[in-house]
C-alpha cells in the first residue's frame, strides 16, 4: 500500500494500528504529522523521493526504518518513540531533523548515512543508546540534548555540536574526523571522548567508507570547553590544537589520555637582533598561541605563531593563562605523568614571567631561571652554562689564579741563653703569574680546581688573591648549575 499524504482531519489525531510500508515508494511529499501509531509500524526499505514529515508522531510500539532512503529532507520533529526504533542502514541524502524528539527505548543508527547532516536539537534519550557506527558528511547536532541513559556512540562526522548537552549516566563517544563543540555541557556522570584509530565496522553493514573525509588525518578535534565542568570528562587521542580551555571548570580534574595533540612553538632557527635563536619545543594551548599572535606584539615575536585572532578581546589575559596551565599541569601530575606535566609547567612559568613588569625583582629572578635552565626543565641549557662556567674558571685560573711558582718556606730562629734554638717556619705570599701562564702543568692544576668546585669542594691548591675569589664564585655557581641540570633530567624521566 502506497500513501503519499496522510493529514489529520477534524482536529482529531488519526489512530493507525499495525501497518507496514515496507518497500513503499513515496513520489510526492509524505505527511504523517499528528498521527498515533498504536502498533508496530514498519517502513523498511521505503523510498522517499520528496520531503517526508513525521512531526508530532507518537509511535507507541516502536518503528522500523531500516534501510530507508530519503532523497530530500525528512523530519521527525516533536515525535515520540516509546519502544525500540531502528534506522539501521538508512540513507539520508537531504537534511534530517529529530528536533525535540523523545526516545523512550533502544535507538539504533547502525550503518546509517547522513549526507547533509542530522539535527537532534533538544531531543531526549531515556533508555540505552548505541546509535552506531554511522556516518555524517555534514554536521551532527546534539545541542541541548538530554541523555538519561547510558550511551555508546560511534560516528564519523565532519562536525559535532554538543553544546549544552546533559548526561545523567555514563557515556562513551568514539569519533573520527569531527570537529567537536562541548561547551556548556552538564556532566553528572563520567563521559569519555576518544578518537577511533580504525575504520568503523558493523556486523550487518560491513566497514563504513570515508571517501568524503580527508585521508591524512582521522583524529577528532575538540574545539571548545567553555562553561563545561570537566571533573568527569576524559579526552583520549584528540586533536587539541584549536581547543579553548578558557571558561571551563575543574580543569585540574580533566583526564587527558593517549596522544593528545596540542599546538607547538615555531620550529627552526630564527634571527633576533642579528643573533640566532630557537623556540623551545613544548605543548602550547590555543589561548597562548593567540596571545603571542596579537598584532600589538613585536613582529619578530609574532612570526610563526599563526594568524592573529579576529577579536583581540576574545584572548584571555595572562592571569587566566597562568591558571589554565596550572590546572592542566595538576591534572597530568595526578595522572602520574610527570614528563607530560612538565610542558604545562613551562607554559605556566612563561606566562608568569611575561605578566610581570621589569621593575619587579621577581621578573628578573624568573628571567634568570628561564635563561639558565628553562625553569629547571631544560638540562641541555643548564649543562651548556655549566660547561661555559667551567671553561671560564679554568681560563681565569690559568691566567690569574695560579701563582707563578710555588711559595718557598723560610725558617728563622733564635738561640736562647740556655742553648735552645727556636725556629719559625713561614711561607711567602703567592706571586701573580707574569709569563708562561697557559702551560700543560697549569692546565692540569686549573682543571683540578674547577672539578673540585663543581662538587663544592676546596682543591687545596695555593692560589693568588684573584684565584681565591674565582674559586669561591665557581664553588657557588657551578654546583647550582649542576643541580638545575639534574632537576631537569629528573623531571623528564620521573615516573
Amino acid at each position: 500500500m502506497i500513501l503519499s499524504q496522510l493529514k489529520p482531519a477534524g482536529g482529531e489525531r488519526p489512530q493507525i494500528g499495525r501497518c507496514s510500508f515496507e518497500g513503499a515508494t513515496f513520489t510526492e511529499a509524505a505527511y504523517f504529522s499528528h498521527v498515533d501509531f498504536t502498533d508496530h509500524t514498519s517502513f523498511k526499505n521505503a523510498r522517499f523521493l520528496s520531503s517526508a514529515y513525521f512531526e508530532h508522531v507518537d509511535m507507541k510500539e516502536g518503528g522500523a526504518f531500516t534501510g530507508i532512503e530519503a532523497s530530500s529532507d525528512i523530519s521527525f520533529v516533536n515525535s515520540t518513540f516509546r519502544e525500540s526504533t531502528w534506522f539501521d542502514g538508512a540513507r539520508f541524502h537531504g537534511p534530517a531533523h529529530f528536533l525535540w524528539a523523545t526516545f523512550h527505548n533502544f535507538f539504533s543508527l547502525e550503518g546509517a548515512y547522513f549526507k547533509e547532516g542530522v539535527d537532534f536539537h533538544e531531543a531526549e534519550f531515556r533508555d540505552y543508546l548505541e546509535p552506531g557506527p554511522f556516518k555524517v558528511d555534514g554536521e551532527l547536532e546534539f545541542n541541548l540534548v538530554k541523555f538519561h541513559s547510558s550511551m555508546t556512540m560511534e560516528v564519523a562526522a565532519a562536525r559535532i555540536n554538543m553544546a549544552g548537552a546533559h548526561w545523567t549516566l555514563p557515556g562513551r563517544l568514539h569519533v573520527r574526523h569531527a570537529e567537536i563543540d562541548l561547551s556548556e555541557c552538564v556532566l553528572e556522570a563520567p563521559l569519555s571522548l576518544a578518537t577511533r584509530p580504525k575504520l568503523f565496522t558493523s556486523e550487518r553493514h560491513g566497514t563504513l567508507t570515508e571517501e568524503s573525509f580527508s585521508e591524512g588525518n582521522h583524529s577528532a578535534a575538540l574545539r571548545d570547553l567553555y562553561g563545561t565542568d570537566c571533573a568527569m570528562l576524559t579526552l583520549a587521542d584528540l586533536d587539541l590544537t584549536q581547543c579553548t580551555f578558557d571558561g571551563a571548570f575543574h580543569l585540574d580534574q580533566l583526564r587527558l589520555e593517549g596522544r593528545g595533540k596540542f599546538n607547538a612553538p615555531p620550529s627552526g632557527r630564527h634571527w633576533r637582533r642579528g643573533l640566532p635563536f630557537k623556540w623551545t619545543q613544548r605543548q602550547v594551548i590555543e589561548e597562548e598561541r593567540r596571545w603571542r599572535a596579537l598584532p600589538g606584539r613585536p613582529p619578530h615575536l609574532r612570526r610563526g605563531w599563526g594568524p592573529a585572532p579576529e577579536n583581540e578581546h576574545d584572548v584571555p589575559g595572562l592571569t587566566s593563562l597562568i591558571t589554565i596551565y596550572r590546572q592542566l599541569r595538576k591534572a597530568r601530575e595526578d595522572a602520574k605523568d610527570e614528563p607530560g606535566a612538565a610542558d604545562f609547567y613551562y607554559g605556566e612559568m612563561e606566562m608568569r614571567r611575561h605578566s610581570l613588569c621589569w621593575r619587579k625583582a621577581e621578573r628578573w629572578l624568573l628571567q634568570a631561571y628561564w635563561l639558565l635552565s628553562g625553569y629547571g626543565l631544560r638540562a641541555s641549557r643548564a649543562l651548556g652554562w655549566l660547561a661555559l662556567a667551567m671553561m671560564t674558571t679554568m681560563l681565569l685560573m690559568m691566567g690569574f689564579g695560579l701563582p707563578q711558582d710555588l711559595p718557598k718556606q723560610q725558617a728563622t730562629g733564635t738561640v736562647s741563653p740556655r742553648g735552645k734554638v727556636a725556629f719559625e717556619i713561614d711561607q711567602g705570599d703567592p706571586r701573580n703569574p707574569t709569563k708562561n701562564r697557559f702551560t700543560s702543568q697549569r692546565f692540569e692544576k686549573s682543571l683540578r680546581v674547577t672539578l673540585n668546585s663543581v662538587v663544592f669542594r676546596s682543591s687545596g691548591q695555593d692560589l693568588t688573591t684573584v684565584g681565591h675569589y674565582v674559586e669561591m664564585a665557581s664553588r657557588f655557581s657551578e654546583p647550582l648549575l649542576l643541580g638545575l641540570a639534574a632537576l631537569a633530567i629528573r623531571g623528564r624521566v620521573k615516573r
